[in-house]
Parts: structure tokens; C-alpha cells; sequence
């Protein structure tokens, strides 16, 4: 009896730490989800943004990378909201060189926005400053930081690759992939809305987002 006694509160002291590693698991099993949902998500937009280069005309690019970036926008916002994640080790393992096709998709986006490449844009609203960038180098630095992330996920590490792809979300890409995003709503806002301009420089960015997004409907 007194044996069945010892037996049953062996049982009952394992039970906490048999709980600990079912919520553990449960964890885990969350965390490699929410990692396939992401990845599924960057994937997407990568294999988006190359076709829209290789083989979308001008007018049809505007509003195909709209819907591109307005994505991945979404993406890095689920990521901004998830708890933070760490990696393992202090320094990031290797994770080998950029695609081969990176500069390619810069020229190749430059080349299809013509006009409209160069946008300026305020980085930080708290502390307002006005800077010029260019959407083929801003959408290619997000999808060369986005391809980080894949190669780490797709050698089977999970936490790095969320913790990169949070941390360049916060540091890096939110911000471009939020500036591109308003930069190309403005074409289409400028292209589709009636608007009294003041100014010849803004009369020749409508006058060329027309001519883009036109050419687009008569092709």
C-alpha cells in the first residue's frame, strides 16, 4: 500500500513538468505555423515582384505593385504586433550570398517606372525630414531583405528566421515597403481624381502617371 501510495505521488509531482512540456510544445507547434504563414507571404511577394519586372508594362506595374507591397505591408504588421522574437546565438549564422538576380530586378523595375522611379518621402514623422529615394532601389532592398529570412526558414531555422524578419521589419523594410505603398497610391490617386495643381512639378508627375496607367488600359 505504502508502495502505491509512493507510486501515485511520483505521478502527481510529474505532472507540473509534464504540463510545462506540453505548453512547450504547443508553443513551438505555433511559432513553426505563424513561420509557414510568413513565409508562404514573402514567397508570394517575391515571386510577384520578379514577374511584375520581367514581363508587366508600365501602366499595369503601378497598380500590380501596389497590391504587391500593400501585401507584404500587411505581413510585416502581423509581425510587429507578434511578441519578439530572439535568436539562438549572439552573432547571425551565415546565410549565404544575396540572389544572383537582385541587381537585375533593380534595373529591370527602374526601367519599367521610368518617371515615376524617384519619389521623395519624410522616414520618420517624428522627426520630419524629406528625403529622395527610388522605388526600384527601395522594393529591391525589401525583397533582398525578405530573402534573408527565406534562406534561414528554409534551412530549417525557424526562430532566426522570424527573428530577421521581425527585426528588419521594425529597423528597415516597414518603413520603405510604407513609403513605396503611398509613393504608387499617389499615381493612382493623382491618375483618377480630379485635382486643381498649383505647381509644374506636380503637374508633370500626373501628367506622367496618366500617360503610364493609360498606356496600360489601351493595351
Amino acid at each position: 500500500m505504502n508502495g502505491n501510495m509512493s507510486d501515485d505521488s511520483t505521478t502527481t509531482e510529474q505532472l507540473p513538468g509534464l504540463a510545462a512540456l506540453e505548453a512547450l510544445i504547443a508553443v513551438e507547434t505555433e511559432t513553426v505555423r505563424f513561420a509557414d504563414d510568413i513565409a508562404a507571404s514573402v514567397r508570394s511577394f517575391l515571386d510577384g515582384l520578379r514577374v511584375v519586372a520581367a514581363q508587366a508594362s508600365g501602366g499595369q506595374a503601378v497598380s500590380l505593385l501596389l497590391l504587391q507591397i500593400s501585401q507584404i505591408a500587411l505581413t510585416g504588421a502581423r509581425l510587429g504586433v507578434h511578441r519578439d522574437f530572439a535568436p539562438r546565438d549572439e552573432y547571425q549564422p551565415d546565410d549565404g550570398p544575396d540572389p544572383d538576380d537582385i541587381d537585375e530586378l533593380r534595373l529591370q523595375l527602374a526601367n519599367l517606372l521610368g518617371q515615376l522611379d524617384t519619389y521623395s518621402y519624410v522616414f520618420d514623422p517624428y522627426a520630419p525630414e524629406v528625403v529622395e529615394g527610388l522605388l526600384s532601389d527601395d522594393l529591391t532592398s525589401i525583397a533582398a531583405d525578405l530573402a534573408v529570412g527565406v534562406r534561414h526558414y528554409e534551412a530549417g531555422d525557424v526562430e532566426e528566421a522570424l527573428w530577421w524578419w521581425q527585426f528588419s521589419y521594425v529597423s528597415s523594410w516597414g518603413a520603405l515597403a510604407g513609403s513605396a505603398m503611398k509613393a504608387l497610391l499617389s499615381v493612382v490617386a493623382h491618375d483618377r481624381l480630379d485635382v486643381d495643381l498649383d505647381t509644374t512639378q506636380e503637374l508633370a508627375l500626373v501628367e506622367a502617371a496618366s500617360a503610364v496607367l493609360d498606356s496600360a488600359e489601351n493595351g
